[in-house]
């Protein structure tokens, strides 16, 4: 709970929720942001980990282990306070969770599924080693627009 208040600060931006799921909520209130950590803090090995910048929560990273046929795979989901967008922040946050989750999971695939309006994350993916599996057009309806959905992935064997 100590990550709170700067958790709420960088997450209540309208910049951020246009790339995120509609349960990101959008004003981030307290409120959000207590049940977020709580339900966070819950997984062991933890699966929801903070992007800790100079002390302060700055953003977040997950990996989100499948179940069923999907069960040696893994959804990764992060976003990244505004004031530290373009310095590699992020990428480096993917890599490093990439190493974590093939350490902490059986599993040999982790994907990420960024709006194809989302540049920046997608360029972000690459550089962390993610290769394009799939395109699908105007799959997502969001903020009342038709978006397309990229899926990229990373293996540990190829």
């Amino acid at each position: 709970m100590s990550d709170l208040e700067s958790l709420v600060k960088f997450a209540s931006n309208p910049d951020i929720a246009k790339n995120m799921t509609d349960k990101f909520a959008h004003p981030y209130t307290l409120q959000n942001g207590k049940d977020f950590i709580s339900m966070a803090s819950k997984a062991s090995p933890a699966n929801i980990l903070a992007i800790d910048i100079n002390g302060q929560a700055s953003g977040g990273i997950g990996i989100h282990p499948q179940t069923d046929i999907h069960c040696k795979n893994a959804e990764l989901g992060y976003w990244l306070a505004e004031p530290f967008w373009g310095q590699g922040i992020i990428t480096e946050a993917i890599v490093q969770m990439v190493e974590y989750g093939f350490n902490h999971w059986n599993i040999n695939r982790i994907f990420a599924r960024p709006f194809g309006t989302n540049l920046a994350s997608q360029k972000a993916l690459e550089k962390a080693g993610f290769i394009l599996e799939g395109k699908f057009e105007k799959a997502l309806f969001k903020n009342g627009d038709y978006v397309d959905e990229l899926v990229y992935a990373i293996r540990r064997f190829k």
